[in-house]
């Protein structure tokens, strides 16, 4: 027993540090910025630098890498991001990101539209789409 919590807390810290990569469809001409990023995902902006529209997906709570990147890119914790949401969704001025559950769905969803970005982590198969920014 006390070996299986040694793993699980080792892997637990070792998705802790894992890289973030951002990725949007293989069609996306465009590159991302840390702050466009933010951007995007906090709904000031809906399209890249050039023009192009771009629809952001953001991991379930329920998963561990969605707490990582709302601290790694947006620079804030998740409950910090939940309230920021909330506040806009009652004002009528924003929709948060749509959701999805797993990071294979996010490479899916992002394989098949040009305008849609997400994020997994650095060991996901990446290979359906374009890697955009690394976050470390």
């Amino acid at each position: 027993m006390r070996t299986r919590s040694i793993l699980l807390c080792m892997m637990l810290m070792g998705s802790a540090h894992a890289s973030i990569v951002v990725i949007g469809n293989p069609a996306n001409t465009n590159s991302v910025s840390a702050e466009e990023l933010q951007r995007l995902y906090t709904g000031k902006s809906s399209s890249f630098a050039n023009g192009d529209s771009v629809v952001p997906l953001n991991l379930s709570d329920a998963n561990a890498l969605r707490a990582s990147f709302d601290e790694k890119a947006m620079g804030r914790s998740s409950s910090q991001i939940k309230a920021y949401w909330s506040k806009l969704v009652f004002t009528g001025k924003g929709t948060p990101p749509k959701e999805v559950n797993t990071e294979e769905e996010m490479v899916k969803l992002v394989s098949n539209n040009p305008n849609l970005l997400g994020y997994v982590s650095s060991g996901t198969d990446v290979s359906s789409v374009k890697v955009l920014l690394t976050i470390n």
